[in-house]
C-alpha cells in the first residue's frame, strides 16, 4: 500500500455524535481526543511522514465562552499528558495558527511539548490550532510585503515556492490527502493554499467513530486515485 507523505483531516463531528446520544458536547470532544491519539499512532505505525489535524479554528472562537474555555483547557490537559506518549513512539508535535491567540498556559504546554519531541524522527504531528486558511495566507502576503520593503525580496523573486515559505506550513509537504469526518462537503478555511492538488475522502462517520480501520480505507481508496495534477495521465 502506497503510504501518502502527508494526509490532513478535518475532526468534524464531536457535537453531533455526542447529541445523538443524549450527552454533552463537551463529552463528544473528550471522545474525539481518544479517537485522535488512535489515528495518530496508526498513522506513525503505518509510516505516514505529516498529519495535520484541524483541532480548532479561527471560526471556533466565535463558540459560546463555557465551550471555549473547556476545549482550551482540555487542550492543556490533553498536550501534558500525552508528551510521553509522543516520546515513547518517537513522534514530533507540531502546531500551526495564530498561536498567540492561545490562552498563556496553553502556549507554555505546546511550546514545551514542541521543544522536547523536536529532535523525534517518526510521525510529524501537526496541531492547526486558531487556525484558518484565509489568514494564514493574508500573514503571508503581509510577510512577503514587508520583506520586498525591506529590500530582502525582489517581486520578480516572487513564485509559488517562494509564496509557500511564508506560510505556516513552510518545511512541510503540501497534504497528499485530506479527510474529513461527518459527512460535510466543505473544506471550512483549512489549508487553502495547500490542497490544490490534495485528494479529498469525506466519510459521514462523526469523528468519534473513526478508527484505525476506517484510516487504512481512506487510504486505500487514495491509492485507487490516479493523480494527474492538471496533466493526462500516460498521454503519448
Amino acid at each position: 500500500m502506497n503510504i501518502p507523505r502527508h494526509i490532513a483531516i478535518i475532526m468534524d463531528g464531536n457535537g453531533r455524535w455526542a447529541k445523538r446520544r443524549g450527552l454533552s458536547r463537551t463529552f463528544g470532544h473528550k471522545t474525539g481526543i481518544n479517537a485522535l491519539k488512535e489515528i495518530v499512532k496508526a498513522g506513525n505505525e503505518l509510516g505516514l511522514g505529516v498529519l495535520t489535524v484541524y483541532a480548532f479554528s479561527t471560526e471556533n472562537w466565535k463558540r459560546p465562552k463555557k465551550e471555549v474555555s473547556f476545549l482550551m483547557n482540555y487542550l492543556k490537559i490533553f498536550l501534558a499528558g500525552y508528551k510521553d506518549e509522543l516520546i515513547k513512539y518517537d513522534i514530533r508535535l507540531n502546531a500551526i495558527g495564530q498561536l498567540r491567540k492561545l490562552p498563556a498556559l496553553v502556549r507554555q504546554e505546546l511550546n514545551n511539548v514542541v521543544e522536547i519531541t523536536r529532535a523525534n524522527q517518526g510521525l510529524v504531528f501537526n496541531l492547526a490550532l486558531s487556525y484558518g486558511g484565509r489568514t494564514e495566507i493574508v500573514e503571508a502576503v503581509k510577510g512577503v510585503v514587508k520583506d520586498v520593503e525591506d529590500k530582502k525580496l525582489k517581486p520578480d523573486q516572487i513564485n509559488e515556492d517562494i509564496f509557500s515559505s511564508y506560510l505556516y506550513t513552510n518545511g512541510l509537504p503540501d497534504p497528499d490527502l485530506l479527510i474529513r469526518t461527518g459527512g460535510e462537503m466543505r473544506i471550512s478555511n483549512f489549508l487553502l493554499w495547500q490542497i490544490s492538488y490534495t485528494e479529498l475522502y469525506v466519510t459521514p462517520k462523526f469523528w468519534p467513530d473513526f478508527k484505525r480501520p476506517d484510516l487504512i480505507k481512506a487510504i486505500t481508496e487514495y491509492n485507487h486515485r490516479k493523480r494527474r495534477f492538471g496533466g493526462i495521465k500516460n498521454a503519448g
